[in-house]
């Protein structure tokens, strides 16, 4: 198996930096520019994780997971923040979001929380 993991952000450079950190672990990445996009991407393909900032036009981040933390399929998501407040961490776990990162990300964090969230979900192991 190779996991499909969405990336959500209106920071195309921010994307970018995160795809650069996940490219090694034998991941298929996906970008979203916004929330709308990336509830299109989960409709049309499998997508066993999703990592998504809070604050987009169109569609937020917690919109995004309220409609994950809905679905029968759980699957594990990030939610990311330069903004974080506690009414946001607090929504993001009711909606039992993985984990909830404050921006700037260390991304070896990053990294290590991907890895974990996906085998703890699908048994999944960096080749």
């Amino acid at each position: 198996m190779v996991p499909n993991v969405l990336i959500t952000d209106d920071d195309a450079d921010f994307r970018g930096v995160l795809c650069d950190a996940l490219s090694r672990r034998g991941l298929h990445l996906v970008q979203a520019s916004d929330g709308d996009e990336a509830l299109r991407v989960i409709e049309r393909e499998p997508i066993h994780m999703v990592l998504v900032d809070v604050h987009m036009p169109k569609v937020t981040g917690l919109e995004v997971i309220q409609v994950l933390s809905e679905r029968a399929h759980r699957m594990p998501y990030v939610l990311m923040s330069a903004m974080m407040d506690e009414e946001i961490e607090r929504e993001a776990a009711r909606m039992r979001a993985y984990k909830i990162l404050r921006k700037p990300i260390r991304l070896q964090n990053l990294r290590d929380i991907v890895c974990g969230g996906l085998a703890e979900t699908y048994g999944w192991r960096p080749s």
